[in-house]
């Protein structure tokens, strides 16, 4: 219970800290010269495909966890948490080397500021909900990661699905 305590505490930080640096890459300003510096105009489809993959793997380990192929569940679980990974680091230096977020200039503007808003909020909320049921399914704390899984599990998803969403109606 103890070590329970600690992990729980660090991945309270590390969430946060990640979510504030991840706000202020996007929105604090930049050295001089930075922005254009690299050619980041491919990163938003490697964004978009990255979360695809994301839905497809977290839809294999809710297969295989449904199936009873615990191990099976757990290796697409991490790896799915990887391409999560990958999607941040991604996001993080697309927005660093340009300036900004892209405008939105659709005929639908209302539905895109509430699913952007939405997947912003959740996007937030899904680090540490996905870092403690990583954690818990780690553990072996069965009866705690199902029951945080049960949240973390369609809140991914659908930040995983409105990210590609976001992506059709910009680009």
């Amino acid at each position: 219970m103890q070590n329970d305590k600690f992990w729980l505490k660090i991945i309270y930080i590390l969430s946060v800290v990640i979510s504030l640096a991840v706000a202020f890459l996007i929105l604090g300003p930049r050295p001089q010269g930075v922005e254009g510096m690299v050619d980041v105009s491919r990163l938003p489809l490697v964004n978009s495909v990255l979360n695809t993959i994301t839905t497809i793997l977290l839809i294999s380990a809710f297969i295989a966890i449904k199936r009873k192929n615990i191990e099976l569940h757990k290796k697409i679980n991490l790896a799915a948490f990887g391409t999560s990974a990958m999607f941040l680091v991604t996001y993080i230096i697309y927005h660093w080397f340009k300036a900004g977020p892209k405008a939105y200039v659709g005929d639908y503007a209302t539905i895109y500021f509430i699913i952007l808003i939405s997947h912003i909020v959740l996007a937030a909320i899904i680090l540490p909900l996905a870092l403690i049921t990583l954690y818990r399914g780690w553990q072996s704390q069965i009866d705690k990661h199902r029951k945080i899984a049960k949240i973390t599990f369609p809140l991914w998803i659908y930040v995983s699905v409105t990210g590609v969403i976001i992506y059709w109606m910009l680009y």
